[in-house]
């Protein structure tokens, strides 16, 4: 069997986990070639300053050559993207292969490249919004952990690359042989849920206006209480309907929409942070039954409390959200006024 040539596109500032997570598996499967190609030959520092070495540069390296073109992500694609001659040789080598794909925010080097357009994707979690904005042509789908639209797979955030790796040799070699490759590496070859049960996103959107400051602040301060639209409006001092389209605008949600979140992610924090039954925590967060908390659990995070409980717990301390970017941004009065 011939081996399937599978090429990996690095850049300065990449996302190391991006390249190596995704090379392991192709590797435990067998049956793959991999290259790694930059800008030019010779090392190339990761955002974390580890060195990888490029075999190829883009001008030596025939773009018709990959049956799996393979875009890694990191800190650097945003400059990356930029170089006209990285991207043009991405073009060409995406025409060609018969499979490309993205990790992270590599898709943003291939939406650069012309590839995506019209096409469903995924990215990481905190970049989703700003894929929507600058590529419409694009439909954004920040929920799953990868997403195939045609011949095009991409992937939620670094780890994420490690179960795109395995769907694609699961499409190549079966089902049994990507199994195996999952059980060698200590891996789920379905992993429960989708990458919002990691997503603090909804945090990045400020309120620009008091009125709606004002709405965001009452629901922020106590997720359990009442938070229909009159009474939101009441505090914004504008009608429900004027509120509901200026909190939608400013928030990219709805209220109701809005409140579900603040519950939910106060669930996740009391979850993670204490022993506290299941049910208290729905009650004490705005969820009228345990039963409701679960159903919405499930529906915006693919997991049940417990399960999530369990899965995070030990890396959550008492008042931090799971996720990279620090604490939660104070709406209380205090919290602007400090």
């Amino acid at each position: 069997m011939t081996d399937r040539r599978t090429v990996f596109v690095v850049f300065d500032g990449f996302q190391p986990l991006d390249l190596t997570g995704p090379h392991e598996v192709f590797h435990s499967a067998g049956g793959y070639t991999c290259d790694v190609v930059a800008r030019r030959a010779g090392p190339v520092r990761s955002v974390s300053g580890l060195l990888v070495h490029a075999g190829h540069g883009v001008a030596d390296l025939d773009p018709a050559g990959a049956d799996t073109l393979v875009v890694v992500g990191g800190q650097g694609v945003d400059r990356a993207r930029e170089d006209a001659d990285l991207v043009a040789w991405v073009a060409a080598a995406a025409a060609g292969a018969r499979r490309v794909a993205s990790v992270c925010s590599g898709v943003f080097l291939l939406a650069a490249a012309g590839v995506l357009d019209g096409r469903r994707v995924t990215t990481h979690w905190a970049r989703e919004e700003q894929l929507a904005r600058e590529h419409p042509g694009v439909r954004v789908d920040c929920d799953p952990i990868f997403v195939r639209d045609g011949r095009v797979w991409t992937s939620a955030g670094v780890t994420a690359g490690m179960d795109l790796a395995l769907a694609l040799v699961e499409d190549d070699l079966g089902r049994d042989i990507a199994h195996e490759v999952a059980r060698r590496l200590v891996l789920f070859l379905r992993r429960p849920g989708g990458q919002s049960q990691f997503s603090v996103a909804l945090w990045s959107r400020q309120p620009s206006t008091d009125p709606v400051r004002a709405a965001v602040t009452a629901i922020h301060a106590d997720p359990g209480a009442r938070h229909d639209i009159a009474g939101l409006a009441a505090r914004a001092g504008l009608s429900p309907r004027h509120l509901q389209r200026r909190f939608t605008a400013e928030m990219g949600a709805p209220p109701a929409a809005y409140v579900e979140r603040v519950r939910v992610e106060a669930a996740q924090r009391a979850l993670t942070g204490g022993d506290e039954p299941v049910e208290a925590i729905a009650r004490r967060c705005g969820f009228a039954t345990a039963e409701t908390l679960r159903r919405t659990f499930h529906r915006r995070l693919g997991v049940a409390p417990s399960d999530y409980r369990a899965r995070f717990r030990s890396t959550a301390g008492p008042h931090e959200p799971p996720g990279p970017f620090g604490p939660l941004p104070d709406y209380t009065e205090e919290g602007r006024t400090a």
